[in-house]
């Protein structure tokens, strides 16, 4: 399988992005595919450079078995939609910013992470960062529906 490198991207790369990173990694370590998948997180905004993700986004993830204390926040930059097959914003908004970030020969590696998990009633993941815990579980459950829709089609491209 060639190697297929995968960026996760929401506003400020604390919450959200590296939740689906940290999820992503171990279904893709799981899945036997360390070696064939890059995977990496950015914000659209630069408001939290190097620092790690949020500490309720930490404690969610590590009582689902997922570990994202390496994980240290940076902003999405044009070089991105060079390097990476797929970019994938959590909502509309970051989709947009990233839209007009993106050469138009990029486009089609955008997407809205959810476009891979159709059967999720929302189309977007929502900002959990004013939330309470619910939040954070919630931002989990579509993470891992949307990541387990990329691994799939990922694993048919390559087949």
């Amino acid at each position: 399988m060639p190697k297929t490198r995968v960026l996760f991207v929401c506003m400020g790369n604390i919450c959200r992005s590296p939740t689906a990173h940290g999820v992503f990694r171990t279904m893709v370590a799981n899945a036997g595919l360390a070696a064939a998948i890059e995977i990496d997180s950015a914000g659209t905004h630069a408001y939290h450079l190097g620092e790690p993700p949020d500490r309720r986004s930490q404690a969610a993830a590590r009582q689902r078995g997922i570990d994202l204390s390496d994980l240290r926040a940076r902003q999405v930059s044009v070089d991105d939609f060079e390097y990476f097959d797929y970019v994938l914003a959590m909502d509309a908004d970051n989709e947009s910013i990233l839209a007009e970030l993106c050469p138009s020969h990029a486009l089609s590696k955008l997407h809205r992470l959810l476009d891979f998990a159709p059967e999720q009633a929302q189309p977007e993941v929502p900002d959990p960062y004013y939330s309470g815990a619910q939040g954070f579980e919630l931002v989990l459950d579509l993470v891992e529906a949307g990541c387990q829709g990329l691994l799939n089609e990922i694993q048919q491209q390559h087949k």
